[in-house]
């Protein structure tokens, strides 16, 4: 079976790093401090933690159990259940015409507190697969990692929306053009270098895949907060893994390993979920507008 090289594993990085980057710049660039902290402040902030550091992992331990994963899904699957939030949650949000300044500011936060929380929560729920094993976190390394590719360029694109507004409106477009572009490539790099690993998924380890997203999209959309569109952000959010911090971790724990195309194929499966959830969202939404206008 294939296995990335250094080389390509270096490539798949640099990609993630511009899309991530970009993504969180041009969320930013829509958005207002003011607007960020009233988002953090009005919703239900702390049970999304908790839902997204404990509950998640835990319901993701015990479908591995039940589905009887092979080791190497079980923690590619594992890897993604400690990491929240993925950076394509603005731009689902944007098409869902949902919440943005929540999605900003919650795409923003997550990642950084991932930096602390994921290493803990992984050496929890990784203990079983890995018995006497012992996992290499480099925890400087990935707080470095997301703040600079997630924290930091959602903060600039806050900040210059706040003094430049003309000037971010300008750029907003051609930015979430490329990142959405670099994603796409990065995704199709990822897939054509582990495709061996990929076919090799078993229906049983896509249908475990399939409940833990659909599971972790309804715990985040009732805990979510009041509003219907936050409470879709927070399912989205929920739903919709970290699949660069998780390949970061993947690619720095286990090396040339099948674990990298297992979250992979499990962080695909989360993506077209999400579409999913989207299409649908748009399309109920489209049809309560119709009703409302018939009878009115």
């Amino acid at each position: 079976m294939a296995r990335m090289t250094f080389g390509t594993e270096t490539v798949l990085r640099l990609l993630t790093i511009i899309t991530l980057a970009g993504l969180l710049f041009s969320s930013g660039l829509g958005l207002t401090w003011n607007q960020v902290a009233d988002s953090l402040r009005k919703n239900r902030f702390v049970w999304l933690v908790l839902a997204n550091f404990v509950l998640i992992p835990a319901l993701c331990y015990l479908l591995s159990r039940l589905f009887r994963l092979p080791t190497d899904v079980a923690i590619g699957m594992s890897l993604l259940a400690a990491a929240p939030f993925a950076p394509v949650v603005p731009t689902f949000t944007r098409l869902a015409r949902a919440d943005m300044a929540l999605a900003g500011a919650l795409t923003g936060v997550f990642p950084f507190l991932s930096a602390f929380v994921t290493p803990t929560v992984c050496e929890f729920a990784l203990k079983p697969f890995l018995k006497n094993e012992a996992l290499r976190f480099d925890v400087v390394s990935i707080l470095v990692v997301l703040v600079s590719t997630t924290t930091l360029p959602l903060a600039a694109g806050v900040t210059l929306r706040h003094y430049w507004p003309a000037l971010a409106t300008l750029l907003l477009k051609p930015i979430q053009f490329i990142s959405e572009a670099t994603g796409a490539a990065a995704l199709a790099f990822a897939i054509a270098t582990e495709f061996q690993t990929i076919r090799s998924i078993t229906a049983k380890a896509l249908l475990a895949t399939l409940l833990l997203s659909e599971l972790s999209f309804f715990a985040g959309y009732l805990l979510g907060g009041p509003a219907a569109t936050a409470r879709l952000v927070a399912g989205l959010g929920t739903a919709n893994r970290n699949v660069a911090l998780a390949l970061f971790v993947a690619v720095q724990s286990f090396p040339g390993t099948p674990i990298i195309g297992a979250v992979v194929a499990s962080g695909l499966l989360f993506i077209l979920l999400g579409l999913v959830h989207v299409g649908l969202w748009r399309l109920l939404s489209a049809r309560k507008f119709k009703d409302n206008r018939d009878s009115a």
